[in-house]
């Protein structure tokens, strides 16, 4: 069966043993957990740290696999998001050296599963990108084979603000890329976190790549969006989407949940789902957050029963 979860980025301020204990307190079967560098965060929901891989030892593997225990809520990947193939170098180095050390402690708690972007330099076409792409993800890739780790790329386009514009920051935002990515890069431990409201947001079937893409689902992000028509008609697609599109809790936007999961149990994943919090309403408190996570939670246990 599946597992229900969610993104710990909605509690930044928490440490480890807390996630565990609200996630279960509420009734989550897993956590996706964050590990960027330890320091300020470079935009938002990123820069979270509930385990600092940077320091990671054999003996922190096991007082983390000790929290699990106890609170019994499981890991369901690693996460980190960052632009491995920014235009500044020294960005790109940070973020590709950090990301092996995220691969070696997935590997060490025994996880197995690695959530990123692939990245993009937005001023270069996705043809000019291409290989930069090949030169820093085969590495990465042959690396999570050896440790034996699924890497899962979200499909999130990061093409939301000015400073994104005008590609955006994560080349792997549609099915025609994600085509070329595993076609360039062989591996059957080079998948998809799958999100369903980025495809919303951009016009395009959401249900579709649950079918197509059915053995390269390692992950799921559970996130909902709306898209303001009345905004969208005054400014067209070409205008940033925070101009005409809101994300939000599961069942408050435009996708359609029981078909989704309809669509994903015939599809034959098995794996966690993740709800990942953005919906800013909700943001304001530490007692918001966990409403945020209560409603989320008893909304989506009518898909994703718990055993």
């Amino acid at each position: 069966m599946m597992q229900l979860g969610f993104v710990s980025a909605i509690l930044p301020d928490e440490p480890l043993e807390s996630v565990l204990r609200i996630a279960a307190e509420i009734g989550y079967d897993c956590v996706e957990i964050m590990c960027w560098p330890v320091g300020k965060a470079t935009r938002r929901y990123a820069g979270i740290t509930h385990i600092d891989v940077d320091h990671f030892t054999p003996a922190r593997a096991d007082e983390i696999r000790t929290l699990t225990d106890r609170y019994g809520v499981a890991i369901s990947g690693l996460g980190y998001y960052p632009n491995p193939l920014s235009a500044d170098a020294d960005e790109a180095r940070s973020a590709v050296e950090h990301l092996r050390k995220v691969i070696r402690a997935s590997a060490e708690l025994g996880i197995g599963r690695v959530n990123s972007f692939i990245g993009r330099d937005p001023l270069k076409s996705v043809e000019q990108n291409w290989p930069q792409f090949l030169a820093t993800w085969e590495p990465l890739i042959r690396e999570a084979e050896r440790q034996k780790v699924k890497i899962g790329i979200e499909n999130c386009p990061m093409l939301f603000t000015a400073d994104e514009w005008p590609g955006g920051k994560n080349l792997a935002h549609s099915p025609a890329i994600w085509q070329q990515m595993f076609a360039g890069i062989p591996s059957d431990h080079f998948g998809l976190n799958y999100d369903p409201s980025h495809m919303v947001f951009q016009q395009m079937d959401y249900l579709a790549p649950l079918r197509d893409f059915a053995d390269r689902l390692f992950h799921i992000h559970a996130k909902d969006v709306r898209v303001d028509r009345h905004r969208l008609d005054q400014v067209g697609t070409l205008a940033y989407p925070n101009l005409y599109h809101t994300p939000k809790l599961p069942g408050l936007g435009e996708v359609d949940w029981g078909r989704f999961f309809s669509v994903l149990g015939d599809a034959g994943y098995r794996g966690p789902v993740c709800v990942e919090i953005e919906d800013r309403i909700y943001e304001g408190t530490l007692e918001s957050r966990k409403l945020a996570m209560r409603q989320s939670h008893d909304f989506l246990r009518h898909y994703i029963p718990r055993l």
